[in-house]
């Protein structure tokens, strides 16, 4: 197997063949590009500003392989299968998955060749058939849109546009799952996400500091909030805490389901602490596959029965069970008549983040909640926040009356954890706190966070 290419040889290669691009275009913050590229052997292309690259590789199945935010890398991409291309129809005759890696669309449900389920993960046109590749628009908008053929065994054709724009690292994925046969079909389109799992000092072993978080649905059709469907019922990665279900990833094979309704899910690497947010709607009315918005796929070590009936450990070696999580989003069921489809729109955030992840919001991630008291008339506000946009912090007071006070407090970056500790004089004593974000054009991208403060009458100080 050829050997895992390290982050800094990777850095390396991805700047000798121009993905790093971004440094050429440092003069030109204000938009996006598209360049063709080589990746780790393949033919690319790079969706680029200057917070984040999205590499893509239309021949395996429209796959984004990549995704580089500051110097961080957050997608698996499979050693084994580098540089490399195996058609369906070659996979097909082995009755062998190829797994690339990166991020794709699959069907849901899954299950027997019947019709009605996916037999997958399969080597199918779906999964890893060449996708055409198209720019559609580049400046201040960056748009690519890639277009599948049809699959015969489940009628499906998928295409995807993918954009970004020159203003923040946001990534936006616009699906389409069409009927492209005679009769009507029924299903559920996904969002596959690979994330690496590997420690990045020692790719040997795993990352003991990878974790992911979704909200608990209230109202959930799971008695835990979740479901096991396979793996450890009891596994020691999972814990669900103040309304969130957080996972912490180990090296044991396990599928867990959420019929989570907030609309988000974070996938965290504590060690360096960079996050991704994938942000998705819920429909509350719709039917979702076995109840499932949101699948975590751990792969690894699994324990099975061999042919005497003794339990014993399979896929325990890396090499066999590389180091990766799946993050899965679904749509609802959808029946489709011939030529019609069905849009399914999904957003990421590349983000600064740790395990302490408590919530997202429209501007950014609290990582600890806004604490705002009042002292000898100073009003003091204190937290920890990652930000979705480059911009002005501005600290919006509210009084008793509804009136509002705007205060200016620092500039904020996604690349950088916002550690908050600001001091405002105030002359009057506010009720409530919310701070914001506003772009260089003054722009308001909306509520980072906000905090109640008791009225004079309950005790506090002025």
């Amino acid at each position: 197997m050829p050997k895992r290419l390290s982050r800094m040889r990777t850095a390396s290669l991805l700047l000798g063949l121009g993905i790093l691009s971004s440094v050429a275009w440092a003069s030109d913050t204000s938009n996006c590009h598209v360049k063709a590229a080589d990746f780790a052997g393949w033919k690319a292309h790079d969706l680029f500003n200057r917070w984040v690259h999205v590499i893509i590789v239309p021949k395996l199945g429209g796959r984004v392989m990549q995704v580089r935010f500051g110097d961080h890398d957050y997608l698996f991409v499979n050693p084994k299968y580098e540089g490399q291309y195996i058609p369906p129809a070659e996979a097909a005759k082995t009755n062998h998955w190829i797994n690339y890696g990166g991020d794709k669309l699959w069907p849901l449900p899954e299950g027997a060749n019947d019709g009605a389920h996916w037999p997958g993960p399969i080597s199918d046109v779906l999964d890893d058939g060449e996708y055409a590749f198209r720019i559609v628009t580049e400046g201040a908008v960056c748009r690519v849109r890639l277009e599948g053929t049809v699959d015969a065994a489940t009628g499906l054709q998928y295409s995807r546009e993918i954009s970004i724009d020159g203003s923040s690292p946001k990534i936006s994925f616009h699906a389409e799952m069409k009927n492209g046969i005679d009769h009507p079909i029924r299903w559920s389109m996904q969002s596959v996400t690979q994330y690496d799992t590997a420690d990045a000092q020692d790719r040997k072993r795993y990352n003991h500091n990878f974790w992911a978080f979704a909200p608990i649905n209230r109202q959930s059709a799971f008695i835990d909030g979740y479901y096991v469907r396979a793996g450890l019922a009891d596994d020691p990665s999972f814990t669900v805490e103040g309304g969130l279900f957080d996972l912490h990833w180990l090296y044991l094979e396990n599928e867990v389901w959420l019929d989570s309704d907030a609309g988000w899910i974070g996938v965290v690497d504590d060690s360096s602490q960079f996050g991704m947010i994938e942000e998705f709607h819920f429909t509350r009315t719709a039917e979702y596959p076995g109840h499932a918005s949101v699948i975590f796929y751990k792969n690894g070590a699994a324990l099975e029965l061999d042919s005497n009936g003794m339990p014993q450990m399979r896929s325990g070696d890396p090499d066999h069970a590389p180091y990766y999580m799946e993050a899965e989003l679904n749509s609802p069921m959808v029946a489709l008549r011939p030529g019609e489809s069905y849009e399914f729109d999904t957003c990421w955030f590349p983000v600064r983040a740790s395990r302490n992840l408590k919530s997202v919001g429209v501007s950014g991630t609290v990582e600890s909640v806004l604490s705002a008291s009042i002292e000898n008339g100073q009003l003091q506000l204190s937290g920890q926040f990652g930000v979705f946009f480059a911009g002005t912090l501005s600290a919006h007071l509210f009084d008793q009356h509804g009136a509002e006070r705007t205060v200016a407090l620092r500039q904020v970056d996604p690349l950088q954890l916002l550690h908050l500790t600001e001091t405002i004089a105030v002359t009057s004593r506010p009720v409530r706190v919310d701070l914001h974000v506003e772009d260089a054009d003054g722009k308001d991208l909306g509520t980072l966070a906000s905090s109640e403060l008791a009225s004079a009458g309950k005790g506090m100080r002025d």
